[in-house]
């Protein structure tokens, strides 16, 4: 087995640029950038009471060294008044400073300005950002829940029917005397919601809104500011529901209708420094509702997810639905509901479109059937210009695969309007697909008339990068490509055109290549919470639509001790296993690794104790024993062959793979307790995981070929991740284990979901590239190539060609993505300085990782850092790398010993050289 050695520490450094601070400097060396409130940039409606802010820095002489944040003063003010000054504070600190002012209020807009002093004492010139405040407490919602009188008959969806209710439109009209100065729109809704005041939709350019939740307990509003579109006189306000998730089977209760409802107010103010309002706007029974020509089409649950269909009969509603001139008198007064449900603000990015695609080719297939190629496989809306009879129903089917003219019920429809004209285009659902049968057309569709976009939660990209090798920078683009398709309404689905569904043990097998590739921390905070709110509640299973199973499940959730946790959040249903609840654990503590949060800690750590506890409920003589039903209980997931050899099952991996997680999950949540200072339950829980490593160790260890169980890739990973074994046979373990990779698989990668973000967060650790590098290297089965070289322009759900109805845009293989940031390129967390404002950089040995240059520019927490290296034609290894201001860096500098130089870096940009 290869092993690596460090030499003494060594200065051994060529700079790229040479200082520009030679002496005392007359302007500040740092300029301010990145700030954000709760990790947003200009949140609105914020219900954080102490919400805190965050920064980083650029460097106002690129050539310079060593900049750095003395001192920092942050002044929040709230009009003319100032709530909070923090005064000078000699810190270095530029994240997580937690607002410590006066009580913040409702429906208020705040500016904080930021002042920061440099390496020398100036003072950089002042930075500013703001937020708006939404209702803290619930009794300041007057509003009431609305909707119309159609509520979807769950039968329909049990026959894998469309739904049979109209996405509805809410009216009302009022009277100003005079144009606003402040108006704010707070919207909750179950289901999707627009907003148009005055003939004109507000914030257009965010769709799918609010992001996805659990509305068996809570409700997320978003803060629209409509001062700018209000008029003195009569004025129009309507607000457009798209049904969606409101029907979701997961989410029947005996309150909750089972029709999209909406909760909406304003106070209307004179002049933004006002404190009385001139006007309340709120829903109520004097609201008026008409059903639009917008409709649902499946139902919302498994393999039926469906699309839309649009009646352009009624086009001409279209013009004026929400003008002021309409006559209203024909609508129906608004249905009142009391769903018992709290109101929170949406704490993450809307969703959005993004990356606009275009077809490569129409296919005409007869009988007036045309097949559209858009190039690749998608998740997103759709725009198509069509034309044909009124009247005429023209349907749109989406399919994955070549072969099949629809694949998931995926489908939209549009029936054509008195015009012989129309545009289909999504407002309150989404398709997923490569290839569109379009169906009823009388003549050939036009490439330049269809075009598509992928819909994906607003969360800014942080990374790029790029390597010598184009089947690494395939890899790496895919999987960036297939997570940006699965990362929709502030939840990663498993899949977008089949289940929907925020499965744990596919966000564990993402979180760290999301981290090292997107700014996900509002993203994350936000999924935690769903977490919290399904906690205590089983798993659906079997028929979604029987309408009392979930809250069955709920009490029986209540009788195992509350830390049940179901396998997906926000959405209840589906299956899983330890390695799923656990997310409950080990996404905080990557958080916290990542942003250097121990808020998220903090406010996780009941959940974390819950999930614990009840995990022990299970536990003889150290070993976690199987419990729950048939689906309750996986281990590793889709293997190569694993559909042959069987899954779901008791096996001795199953059993060792779950009790090796279970030990992951105990000593990450003994470290979050000693963060937080918990020691009793630091002491427990490291206690347990001795007493469970040992049982774990006895029972499944074999001495005579240092394996696991039945000496799987997948126990051999889990294993040595939980780190069970005493620590003299850690080496012989990770020597079976590049055996197994090397030998036995030669070269292949053999591991599912679970235990493949096991894998590769071990070798990541264990910095073995070279084994990283052999699975993602091979061009045949099983491997990424081999989906490549069949045609995919995704990521499959399984490593096989699968015709039999696997997702081919799936969660499933994507944890290269974290190794290409931190492997091949080198950029690393330092565990002992969680938020990167010291980090890491260790570039592979270039023959670890079969390429001659990488570079990665990753946007951190704490700045933006560059990591470029290459071999030149002597075979010397040139590194160079970017430190931002008020950070520094550990570089370890690999050389032909296989040792490594080790140097300690301030802010600024340098060049290391080394021979090979």
């Amino acid at each position: 087995m290869k092993k690596t050695f460090f030499c003494p520490f060594l200065v051994f450094l060529f700079c790229l640029f040479v200082s520009g601070f030679a002496g005392a400097q007359s302007a500040c060396s740092i300029k301010p950038v990145n700030l954000r409130t709760e990790y947003l940039d200009r949140p609105e409606g914020l219900d954080e009471r102490k919400p805190r802010f965050g920064w980083a820095f650029e460097a106002a002489n690129p050539d310079g060294r060593g900049q750095g944040q003395t001192a920092y003063r942050v002044i929040v003010k709230c009009g003319e008044c100032t709530a909070w000054d923090s005064d000078w504070v000699a810190s270095n600190r530029m994240q997580q400073i937690e607002y410590q002012g006066k009580s913040l209020k409702s429906d208020r807009r705040y500016t904080w300005t930021l002042l920061v002093k440099d390496e020398n004492g100036i003072e950089a010139p002042p930075a500013q950002s703001e937020w708006t405040t939404g209702l803290f407490e619930q009794s300041e919602w007057s509003a009431k829940w609305i909707g119309s009188d159609e509520v979807f008959d769950y039968k329909i969806g049990m026959k894998k029917g469309d739904c049979n209710i109209a996405d509805p439109w809410l009216r009302k009209t009022f009277m100003l005397n005079e144009k606003p100065g402040r108006a704010v729109l707070f919207v909750a809704s179950v289901g999707y919601h627009e907003l148009y005041v005055n003939g004109k939709q507000i914030d257009s350019h965010h769709v799918l809104s609010p992001a996805a939740t659990d509305h068996t307990k809570r409700a997320r509003y978003i803060a629209y500011d409509i001062a700018g579109a209000l008029q003195p006189g009569k004025n129009a306000i309507v607000i457009w529901l798209g049904a969606s998730w409101s029907i979701f089977p997961g989410y029947i209760t005996e309150n909750l209708p089972r029709t999209p409802i909406v909760r909406a107010q304003a106070d209307i103010y004179k002049n933004r420094s006002d404190t009385s309002p001139l006007l309340r706007l709120q829903t109520d029974e004097t609201w008026k509702t008409l059903p639009s020509p917008n409709r649902l089409l499946g139902s919302w649950d498994f393999g039926n997810m469906g699309g839309e269909i649009f009646d352009g009969l009624r086009e001409q509603e279209m013009d004026d639905f929400s003008s002021v001139s309409l006559d209203d008198t024909n609508w129906k007064s608004a249905t009142v509901y009391n769903p018992k449900l709290q109101v929170t603000a949406q704490r993450v990015e809307k969703n959005r479109l993004f990356d606009e695609i275009r077809p490569v080719a129409i296919e005409d297939r007869g009988d007036g059937v045309w097949r559209v190629d858009m190039g690749v496989n998608f998740a997103g809306w759709t725009e198509i210009k069509i034309a044909g009879n009124p009247g005429d129903r023209i349907d749109f089917l989406f399919s994955e695969r070549l072969q099949n003219e629809m694949t998931f019920r995926n489908r939209s429809a549009y029936i054509i309007g008195a015009s012989g004209r129309g545009v289909f285009r999504n407002r309150f659902n989404y398709s997923s697909g490569r290839w569109i049968t379009i169906k009823g057309l009388k003549a050939r569709p036009v490439l330049d008339d269809i075009r598509g976009w992928n819909v994906r939660t607003d969360a800014g990209r942080a990374t790029t990068f790029e390597c010598s090798d184009p089947l690494q920078n395939w890899i790496y683009d895919r999987v960036c490509w297939i997570f940006e398709n699965l990362s929709i309404g502030g939840m990663v689905v498993d899949c977008p055109q089949r289940e929907r569904m925020g499965y744990g043990g596919d966000a564990h097998a993402t979180a760290e290549t999301a981290m090292y590739n997107y700014r996900m921390a509002a993203f994350y905070t936000k999924w935690l919470e769903d977490w919290r709110d399904v906690q205590g509640t089983e798993a659906m299973v079997g028929s979604m639509n029987d309408p009392d199973y979930a809250r069955k499940a709920e009490t029986s959730g209540r009788l195992l001790g509350g830390g049940i946790m179901p396998h997906t959040a926000p959405t209840y249903w589906g299956g899983g296993g330890p390695g799923w609840g656990g997310i409950c654990v080990v996404l905080p503590w990557y958080l916290y690794q990542h942003e250097g949060d121990a808020r998220v800690l903090e406010t996780n750590f009941d959940m974390i104790k819950k999930w614990l506890a009840f995990l022990d409920t299970h536990v003889e003589g150290g070993l976690l024993k199987r419990f729950g039903g048939k689906w309750d209980f996986l281990g590793d997931w889709l293997w190569p062959n694993a559909t042959a050899e069987g899954m779901n099952n008791d096996s001795a991996q199953t059993l060792c793979l779950n009790n090796c997680y279970r030990v992951y999950n105990i000593k990450t949540a003994a470290k979050i307790a000693r963060v937080l200072g918990r020691e009793a339950e630091a002491a427990e829980w490291e206690n347990q995981a001795r007493v469970s490593s040992r049982a774990i160790h006895e029972k499944y260890y074999n001495a005579g070929d240092s394996s696991y169980a039945d000496g799987s890739m997948a126990c051999l990973a889990g294993a040595l991740l939980a780190d069970v074994m005493p620590s003299e046979l850690r080496g012989e373990v990770m020597q079976r284990l590049e055996y197994e990779i090397l030998v036995v698989r030669k070269g292949r990668m053999h591991a599912g979901i679970t235990a493949g973000a096991m894998l590769f967060k071990v070798l990541r650790d264990e910095d073995r590239h070279d084994l990283l590098h052999s699975m993602t290297s091979q061009t045949d089965y099983p491997s990424w190539d081999y989906m490549r070289e069949n045609g995919a322009t995704t990521l499959w759900e399984m490593w096989e060609k699968d015709l039999r109805g696997h997702s081919l845009l799936h969660s499933s293989y994507l944890f290269p993505g974290a190794w290409y940031v931190d492997g091949i390129a080198g950029i690393k967390r330092d565990p002992e300085h969680p938020g990167f404002q010291h980090f890491i950089i260790r570039p592979p040995h270039p023959g670890d990782v079969g390429v001659t240059w990488a570079k990665a520019a990753f946007d951190s927490p704490a700045g933006l850092i560059r990591s470029a290296w290459e071999i030149d034609a002597n075979g010397n290894m040139r590194l160079r790398v970017s430190v931002p201001p008020n950070t520094s860096a550990t570089i370890f500098l690999p050389d032909n010993k296989r040792c490594h130089k080790i140097m300690r870096v301030g802010a600024g940009n340098y060049t290391f050289q080394a021979g090979f």
